[in-house]
C-alpha cells in the first residue's frame, strides 16, 4: 500500500473562508482606501509636480518656508516627546492605582478629542498670556512665542499616548513584577527591563500619533502662536496664506514637503517599532 501525501495547493488571492463577501469588502475597501487618502496624495504630487525640479526647490527652500517648517517639526517633535514621558506616567497612574475620582480623572484625558480646537487654542492663550492665570507667575512669555505652541500641541497630543499605552499595560502581569523582584531585581530593573521592554511598542506609536498630531494642526496653536514670520508661524498656516494669496502651487509645496518629511519620520518610528517587537518579542 503506497502511503499518499497530502497535496500542497498553490497560493491563491482567496483564501477559503467561513465568512462571506470577501470579494465585496475588499473592493469596498481599495476604492475607499483610494478615495480618501491615495488620490488626494497623487493629486497633491502632480501639482507640485508642475514646476519641475527647480521651481519645486525653489519654493521649497524660500527661508519664510524652512522657518514655518523648522516651528512646525521641532515644537512636534518636542512635544510628542514630553507627551511620551507624561502620558506613560498617566497611563500608570490609572491603570495600577484605585483612587477617588479615578473614572472622572480617566474621562478628562480624552477632553482634548471632544473640544473644539479652536475654543482649545483660546483658552490656552487666555490662560498663558502674560496676564493670564498661569502666564503671569512665569518671568517669560509664553504665549505668542515657539513655547506656547509646544504647550498646545501637548494639550491636543496626549490622549494619543495615553490611550495607546494604557490597554497594553493592563495587559502586563502583575506576577511577572513579582517573579523579578523575588530573582532579586531592584525595583528600577524591574521598570527598565521587564515592563519598558514590554511597552516600548506602544509608546512609539502613541510618539507617533502624537508626532503627526501636531505638525499638522492648526486651529489650537495659531491662536498662542502669534504668528510672527521665522519665529512662531507654522506650516500649516503658511499654507493658508499662499491659499489666501491665490498661490496654490506654492501652497502645494509646503504641503508636499510636510508630506515627505512626515512620512521619512513615521518610516523611520515604524521600523524601530518593528525592531523593538522582534527584539523584545512583544506583539506579531
Amino acid at each position: 500500500m503506497n502511503a499518499t501525501t497530502p497535496k500542497r495547493d498553490g497560493w491563491r488571492l482567496k483564501q477559503p473562508s467561513v465568512i462571506p463577501g470577501f470579494g465585496l469588502t475588499l473592493g469596498f475597501t481599495l476604492a475607499y482606501f483610494s478615495l480618501i487618502i491615495l488620490v488626494p496624495l497623487v493629486a497633491l504630487g502632480i501639482r507640485s509636480a508642475g514646476l519641475g525640479f527647480d521651481g519645486f526647490w525653489k519654493a521649497a527652500t524660500d527661508p519664510r518656508v524652512l522657518g514655518a517648517l523648522r516651528v512646525s517639526f521641532v515644537t512636534a517633535l518636542i512635544a510628542a516627546g514630553v507627551n511620551v514621558i507624561f502620558g506613560t506616567l498617566i497611563a500608570w497612574v490609572l491603570v495600577r492605582y484605585r483612587f477617588p475620582g479615578r473614572r472622572i480623572f480617566d474621562a478628562v484625558v480624552d477632553l482634548p478629542f471632544a473640544l473644539p480646537t479652536a475654543v482649545a487654542g483660546i483658552a490656552l492663550t487666555a490662560i498663558y498670556a502674560s496676564n493670564g492665570i498661569v502666564g503671569q507667575w512665569f518671568p517669560f512669555r509664553i504665549a505668542y512665542t515657539p513655547t506656547g505652541i509646544v504647550i498646545a500641541m501637548i494639550f491636543i497630543g496626549l490622549p494619543f499616548v495615553v490611550r495607546t499605552i494604557q490597554p497594553i499595560l493592563e495587559e502586563v502581569s502583575r506576577e511577572v513584577e513579582e517573579a523579578s523582584a523575588t530573582l532579586g531585581a531592584t525595583r528600577f530593573q524591574t521598570i527598565t527591563r521587564v515592563i519598558l521592554p514590554s511597552l516600548t511598542p506602544a509608546i512609539l506609536t502613541g510618539f507617533a500619533l502624537a508626532f503627526a498630531r501636531g505638525v499638522g494642526e492648526y486651529g489650537s496653536v495659531i491662536f498662542i502662536a502669534g504668528n510672527i514670520p521665522f519665529v512662531s508661524e507654522i506650516a500649516p498656516l503658511l499654507i493658508y496664506i499662499r491659499l489666501q494669496e491665490f498661490n496654490y502651487v506654492g501652497a502645494t509645496v509646503i504641503a508636499s514637503v510636510m508630506l515627505i518629511i512626515s512620512f521619512a519620520i513615521l518610516f523611520f518610528i515604524n521600523l524601530v517599532q518593528a525592531w523593538s517587537r522582534k527584539r523584545f518579542g512583544y506583539g506579531n
